[in-house]
């Protein structure tokens, strides 16, 4: 079944079981607008990097390693299965209030490499590392 769904559902829809909810997706590209219903998971080129802003239901002050594989692992099961591969990732994460709880961000080159020249434990590691909260700076 093929999903033609605008990525920022999609990834909603895997990541509310954990407890993960999308508040917004834009698309890092020239276009730089919102994502919507022509940007369908099936449509994106190799590359397309996003801006993802996400509330969690969590108590934790900062971003969890739970939720940064969560989100992760989700895009890329949703770009496996429509053969492409992410760009940029640049994530926010919040409170249901709204107040940000930190950002990270993976490199499109480490999604490029993932598998090749990066395994999966030096992919990680470098992801953990871009965690920063506000006071950060």
């Amino acid at each position: 079944m093929t999903d033609h769904r605008p990525i920022d559902i999609a990834l909603e829809n895997r990541l509310m079981s954990h407890g993960i909810y999308v508040t917004e997706c834009t698309l890092l590209s020239d276009r730089n607008d919102a994502v919507d219903e022509r940007d369908s998971v099936a449509d994106l080129p190799d590359g397309t990097g996003f801006a993802l802003e996400y509330e969690t239901v969590t108590e934790t002050p900062g971003v969890g390693s739970d939720e940064v594989g969560a989100v992760v692992r989700t895009l890329l099961d949703i770009a496996n299965e429509h053969g492409w591969t992410p760009g940029r990732l640049e994530a926010t994460s919040t409170t249901t209030d709204g107040t940000v709880r930190g950002h990270w961000h993976v490199e499109r080159a480490w999604f490029d490499g993932l598998g090749l020249e990066v395994d999966d434990v030096e992919f990680s590691q470098r992801v953990l590392e871009t965690r920063r909260t506000e006071s950060d700076g």
